[in-house]
């Protein structure tokens, strides 16, 4: 089973911003508090260092071309990795920016794959 926190509209490109890209737009636009900035710095930091970026691996994991749609879940298996989930939620919880959680065991096609996560090309897309 995989879960992914996203935006339940798409945006302008059509794909569907995940929790992050949605906690970090907010960011980009100034509407933080200072606490929320300072968690999703840190947290931000955190992943980084603790969870593989899969366009580090494969630069063209999420070319929109070769792979349209491609969009990250974390797997269920990888519990230790969802802990922080909680902080950006309450972050885009305070501002209204929805966020709902997706799971499957079957999301789309895999073309990436690590201990605690997939990156897959949507069924309807890919």
């Amino acid at each position: 089973m995989y879960v992914r926190f996203q935006s339940p509209t798409p945006n302008g490109r059509g794909t569907y911003p995940g929790m992050f890209g949605l906690v970090n737009g907010l960011a980009a636009q100034g509407r933080l508090s200072d606490a929320e900035e300072r968690f999703r710095r840190e947290n931000n930091a955190w992943y980084e260092a603790n969870f593989t970026n899969p366009a580090t691996v494969d630069p063209a994991v999420y070319d929109r071309s070769t792979n349209p749609g491609a969009a990250a879940w974390f797997k269920l298996s990888a519990g230790h990795l969802m802990q922080r989930v909680p902080g950006y939620l309450a972050i885009l919880a305070a501002h209204d920016v929805q966020c709902v959680r997706l799971e499957s065991a079957d999301p789309g096609r895999i073309i990436y794959e690590d201990d605690g996560q997939v990156v897959v090309v949507p069924h309807e897309i890919g």
